[in-house]
């Protein structure tokens, strides 16, 4: 149980970067329409667990060891045939610049926090993480996963914790089911699950070596999907106490634990950057790995194109990078589900 635990946790840590953990994905994706957001969240987080066993059970099977070997299986390439091939380099070019997009979301969402939490310029914020991702990633240091091991748990816990602290002061859900209009809350739901699918083969390929028998895979997925719903579910009822203001605020979460008392405040917030560096430096890695040139020009220009990007807002970086890429996402969603047969 504790392998299942800490392959569970390392997955957590994928999905929870900075985007969940402010709220500003439950925000987009869930929140924002209304009660069905709830089924919503719901339809998602299976469809993120079904990604998951599929995944595992395949590069398990197949003894895949990277995306490529992955896409030969998905494609199915001839490899005589020059289109099948290019459909290969191309969606796998698109992954990488996805991989470090979210890698800037990263950065500006670390900035993020620093502007509204600690009044300090998003730059000051963004520029620091990306100064020590700049050494992280010369010194090529792995134990990202030991990281995760500590910090998701505890996240886990606090955002459960905030959660009960916050209840008691939640709006009535009918008053707010009124108020909210907007439709296509299905989509919503399963662009979500595309682009964290999108973020999860990576990480899911490399875990394979973890696992010690095939049983193992229902378990972790089971178990990621029935988390991803709980704190999800958190997140939606948190966002109730920050009102209307909920999409003007970059960091709707920190926004309602500052209104708690002060240990509160700074546990989380040590929480949220530990959490936004652990998937930055994942994702960075992740990059720098898929082009094979791990040169300190190659590093410093990805940390410096980092604080520039944040000046997009990272509120704004999710709203439009998300769901584009999700559409991606849902195509090779659609893709894994049809290599039933093929796996097998």
């Amino acid at each position: 149980m504790k392998k299942i635990l800490k392959i569970v946790f390392v997955i957590i840590g994928t999905l929870i970067g900075a985007g969940f953990a402010s709220g500003q994905e439950i925000y987009l994706f869930f929140f924002s329409y209304g009660i069905k957001g709830i089924l919503g969240l719901l339809i998602s987080s299976l469809l993120i667990s079904l990604v998951i066993y599929k995944i595992l059970k395949i590069v398990k099977e197949r003894k895949i060891e990277n995306y490529r070997q992955l896409l030969d299986i998905l494609i199915q390439p001839k490899r005589s045939n020059k289109k099948y091939m290019n459909i290969q380099n191309v969606t796998n070019n698109i992954v990488n610049i996805f991989v470090l997009v979210t890698f800037f979301i990263m950065i500006a969402g670390f900035g993020a926090y620093f502007e509204e939490q600690l009044c300090i310029n998003h730059i000051i914020g963004s520029s620091l993480l990306a100064i020590i991702c700049f050494f992280v990633f010369r010194k090529n240091i792995q134990g990202v996963v030991k990281v995760n091991e500590i910090v998701i748990p505890f996240l886990i816990i606090f955002i459960i914790l905030i959660g009960f602290l916050t209840i008691k002061d939640t709006m009535n859900i009918e008053d707010f089911n009124l108020n909210i209009t907007k439709k296509g809350f299905f989509l919503s739901s399963i662009l979500y699950a595309g682009y964290n699918s999108i973020l999860l083969i990576p990480v899911l390929i490399t875990l394979k070596n973890f696992l010690e028998e095939k049983k193992q895979i229902l378990k972790i997925s089971i178990l990621t999907g029935i988390i991803t719903i709980v704190l999800g579910t958190i997140v939606f009822g948190i966002l109730f106490n920050v009102g209307d203001k909920v999409s003007q605020i970059e960091m709707p979460i920190a926004y309602v634990v500052s209104k708690l008392i002060t240990p509160f405040q700074i546990i989380y917030g040590l929480v949220i950057m530990l959490s936004i560096f652990t998937t930055a430096v994942s994702l960075g890695n992740s990059f720098l790995e898929s082009i094979s040139k791990r040169n300190i020009l190659n590093t410093a220009f990805i940390c410096i194109s980092s604080v520039i990007f944040s000046n997009f807002g990272f509120s704004n970086l999710i709203t439009y990078v998300y769901p584009l890429f999700g559409v991606l996402g849902l195509v090779q969603i659609i893709e894994i589900l049809k290599c039933r047969n093929k796996a097998n």
